[in-house]
């Protein structure tokens, strides 16, 4: 029996190898096909000069293989693509499929295409699709494409193509939606979700099974849920910027599943507004997210329940920082709820928990662009679990860049912020001052400054006090009728803070009574040294028309920073090196160096009344 075998064994074998030899000589092989509206249109379409002036057209003769390039121009037809096509336009810019009828979508992809470098233009009404990979679509990409005015603007379903680097806009309902799906969504850009109620990415599926991975993307929704999970389904969904543009209800919101996993995301939350919300999800871990509240009435930073696991998030500027619903397995450990009304809800932390500054680069979320990179000391740096690692291979950090989905970063050794609301009372003849304790944990002492000339310089010859205290109680001296103070804060490396701002008091009648008097400031940027981002302060006396302008060293324009009509007070504007596209990828950088920036004011006559100008270095 056994040589039988072997000789029904090498039969077969050089049978198949016959077969399979004999295709690959009968194969056609693959085309390089064109499509341009001033090509004459001439099949097989293999040259610029007889192009295709229609991209279906060029699409009906090709085959398994084939790839069709498309010239800049408006396409007013609908796309069906055959498997194994590459389909590559012009750019996103320029290269337009304008879809007007309703109800089918622009582009059906199918197995192991790839789609790139098109705009989807749609009529911005109600069901309209963008892409369609459904029941194909299996190895296929989609790549830095621009999908506009869409009610959905991608529906995949029993496929798992690669969605990359596209930019959902103004889309009404969805930007993305998967059913039973293994897709890998990674770095779009989705902004705005119009319609009430509407999702940034939906998923959904008949059982857990399905496992998407939402990495990367950043998405705004005007209202409704940012990231909706629905039955089925356990995606892993890491390193997103999630944020609402008005109202809305969840960020993300997780309905029935054995499990989920949200790491390293960052959600910014507002009015109304829930970061994390657990409906029925069985071993959800949520791991290294920064949820922000952009406001005071920011509910809740997330809902969790039991078999969660809750580690090295930060919550901050919320009313309740984490709510639990059910807390009976519920494990929440080495998190960090900052400045919450209420930290936690139904949940009686435990002694790995902080409740500390955090120390990020720029967590003001009233002036330009976050960074919620670590200080070199902060207290949140190896403070996470000790079981999870970061990149680096140390003890993870609490936060956003900590963990494995994290990232490994140079961390910076700021100044402490410049004091804020210094105020001066005065009884009899002594000024209480008063101002708010900087909260950073490297922070030492207070210096406070003292003249009887305004606009004075904060150096060691006006200095009155060192001190740890938050109030100081100064004598006035005999015969003095004006007195100007100002305050920096000093941490434990020495790093001084800018001055603050300067409160002065003047004799205003032969009473002798004291009054708050107010001048115009121009206040040293911070950080400074500063990359890729610095905020720039200044204070009016009175109502005024401002201009805040950056300069290059050769004294060349950079940016116009503030130009507008302003009330008295103190203002910070935010200058950033960088300029961002449509999805906030970097295009470029300034060069590191000095730059100016200079202020005008003028009174509601339209007098000049103040200028000042300081210089700023950008390092790299």
């Amino acid at each position: 029996m056994r040589p039988n075998f072997t000789f029904r064994k090498i039969f077969l074998l050089l049978f198949s190898f016959l077969i399979f030899n004999f295709a690959f000589l009968i194969e056609t092989p693959a085309t390089i096909r064109y499509v341009s509206k001033t090509g004459s249109s001439i099949p097989p379409y293999t040259s610029w000069e007889t192009a295709a002036d229609s991209i279906q057209k060029c699409i009906n003769i090709s085959v398994f293989g084939d790839t069709i390039y498309v010239a800049n121009g408006v396409y007013q037809e609908q796309v069906v693509m055959i498997p194994g096509l590459s389909l590559i336009g012009a750019g996103a810019d320029s290269c337009v499929i304008n879809l007007t009828v309703t109800g089918i979508p622009a582009v059906e992809i199918k197995d192991t295409c790839l789609f790139s470098g098109f705009k989807i233009l749609l009529p911005n009404t109600l069901n309209t699709w963008g892409i369609k990979a459904e029941q194909n679509g299996y190895g296929s990409k989609v790549i830095l494409n621009r999908i506009v005015n869409a009610s959905l603007g991608m529906s995949i379903r029993y496929s798992n193509p690669f969605v990359y680097n596209n930019i959902f806009e103004n889309n009404k309902s969805i930007g993305v939606r998967l059913f039973n799906s293994n897709s890998i969504i990674r770095k779009n850009y989705i902004s705005p979700i119009t319609e009430t109620g509407g999702s940034g990415i939906f998923i959904t599926a008949i059982s857990s099974d399905y496992n998407p991975l939402i990495d990367s993307n950043h998405i705004k929704v005007k209202t409704g849920k940012i990231i909706y999970k629905s039955i089925g389904a356990s995606p892993i969904i890491k390193n997103n910027v999630i944020e609402f543009i008005q109202y809305g209800s969840e960020a993300i919101y997780l309905s029935t599943a054995v499990s989920s996993q949200v790491h390293n995301n960052l959600i910014k939350i507002g009015t109304g507004q829930i970061g994390i919300d657990n409906y029925n999800v069985n071993s959800l871990q949520v791991m290294n997210n920064y949820i922000i509240g952009k406001e005071t009435n920011s509910p809740q930073g997330m809902y969790v329940s039991s078999q969660d696991t809750v580690k090295n998030n930060v919550v901050s500027n919320t009313v309740r920082g984490i709510v639990a619903g059910n807390p009976q397995n519920l494990v929440a450990k080495y998190n960090n709820l900052w400045n919450n009304e209420i930290n936690y809800t139904n949940l009686t932390p435990d002694t790995t928990n902080l409740s500390v500054d955090p120390m990020v680069m720029n967590d003001d979320t009233t002036q330009g662009d976050l960074d919620f990179h670590l200080q070199m000391y902060s207290p949140l740096i190896d403070a996470g679990d000790p079981t999870i690692l970061d990149k680096d291979g140390s003890r993870s950090d609490i936060g956003l860049y900590g963990g494995p989905y994290g990232e490994s970063y140079i961390c910076v050794d700021l100044p402490p912020r410049t004091p804020v609301n210094l105020t001066a009372g005065v009884d009899s003849n002594i000024v209480t001052l008063k101002w708010n304790k900087n909260t950073e944990a490297d922070f030492s002492y207070y210096n406070l400054f003292y003249d009887t000339t305004k606009n004075f310089p904060a150096d060691s010859t006006k200095l009155i006090s060192s001190q740890p205290d938050t109030f100081y109680y100064f004598v006035i001296p005999p015969e003095t009728d004006s007195l100007y103070f100002k305050l920096t804060a000093v941490d434990n490396q020495g790093n001084e803070s800018s001055p603050s701002e300067e409160v002065g008091l003047v004799v205003t009648s032969v009473k002798e009574e004291w009054k708050p008097v107010n001048n115009y400031i121009l206040y040293q940027n911070y950080p400074n040294p500063f990359n890729p981002s610095t905020k720039i302060g200044y204070k009016l006396k009175e109502r005024g028309y401002v201009k805040l302008y950056v300069y290059d060293i050769k004294g060349e324009l950079v940016s116009v920073l503030v130009n507008q009509v302003q009330e008295a007070g103190y203002y910070e504007v935010e200058f950033n090196a960088e300029t961002r596209g449509q999805t906030s990828e970097v295009r470029s950088q300034l060069a590191s160096g000095v730059y100016i920036y200079q202020i005008f004011v003028s009174n509601e006559n339209r007098i000049p009344v103040f200028s000042d100008i300081k210089k700023m270095v950008n390092v790299k």
